[in-house]
Order: structure tokens, then sequence, then C-alpha cells
């Protein structure tokens, strides 16, 4: 028997998402100043311009998280209007849970410490994908064929918000610079 999904489960993504990029929205800009001399200690031929480059700002990771929330959130009304069906929910919903893999876990693993989003990732992320998937299946509904390679949506949507938030942040710097120069 097919019984409605709870509204819960796809708006849920978006929410737990939301929990779990917040953390990461307060934690990145400053997490690599803390963690840089100990990082340059355990990984001491990563050249100093790379660790320059690696240090977002601010703005750079709020238009970033955005962006990815864009997508999540458009992952979630699919899922909404489908009752779950949607491959796209279902796949965001996996990235979702195996991004907490990498790069939390292991990231923190192979750094030495805490990494932006830690926290989270056994407190929400963990239990929220396990639970929306269990929810999927006492709902019957049935899971999409997704394959393994979909799982390298998650570093490309990733890339992709980064990449996004730099060519918009550029825009926007150089529409400025056109505006308030001399006439």
């Amino acid at each position: 028997m097919i019984r409605r999904l709870p509204r819960t489960v796809t708006w849920g993504l978006f929410a737990a998402w939301a929990l779990h990029d917040a953390e990461e929205l307060v934690a990145i800009p400053r997490w690599l100043e803390r963690a840089r001399p100990r990082l340059k200690r355990r990984f001491p031929s990563v050249p100093d311009a790379t660790w320059e480059r690696l240090a977002p700002d601010q703005a750079h990771t709020a238009v970033a998280i955005a962006l990815m929330g864009g997508l999540v959130a458009a992952a979630s009304a699919a899922g909404a209007r489908t009752d779950g069906r949607s491959p796209f929910f279902q796949a965001a919903l996996l990235g979702f849970g195996a991004h907490a893999v990498v790069p939390h876990l292991a990231g923190a693993l192979v750094t030495g410490g805490y990494t932006p989003g830690l926290a989270t990732t056994p407190t929400v992320v963990v239990p929220f994908a396990w639970w929306a998937h269990r929810q999927l299946c006492r709902a019957g509904v049935e899971q999409a064929r997704l394959p393994a390679a979909a799982l390298l949506l998650v570093p490309l949507s990733i890339g992709g918000a980064q990449g996004g938030a730099t060519l918009l942040l550029r825009l926007v710097r150089a529409l400025r610079r056109i505006r308030n120069s001399p006439s």
C-alpha cells in the first residue's frame, strides 16, 4: 500500500541543508585563518599562494551557499510535487547524506581537527538522510535508479556554486566600478 509521504521528508531536506549550511556560513570565513598554522605544519609542501587562494571572504561564502540553496530548494520542491518520486529529489537526498563522509568526516581526519560543517554532520545531515530514506521506503516510494556516477553531482554542484559565486561577485564589482567611474 502506498501512503502519502510526509512533507517533512521533502521540505525537510531543505531545512536540514539550511541548518547545516548556516554552520558553514558562520565558520568558513574564519576557519582557515585559525586552522592555517596547524594545516601548514601538517602539509608543509603546500605553497603559501595556495593557502591565500583558499581563504574565501564572507560575501563569496554567502553567495555560494545561496546558489547551492537554490539547487536544494528546487530538489525539495520536485520531491514535494512528486511525493518523493522525483529522481532529482532522490539524488539530492543521496548526495546530501553522502557528502557527510567527504568533505566533512574525511576532511576532519585529513586536517586533524574541526572543519566547517562538522558539528552538524553527525547531528543533522546523517540522521536526516537516514530518516528520510526510511520514510521513502515506508511510504512505498520506488527508489529511482540512480547510477553511481550521480554521486559526482555532489562535488560538481559544490564546485559550480563556488565558481558561480566567483563570477557573480566579479560581475557586481565590475558594475560598481563602471557606475562609480567618472564619466
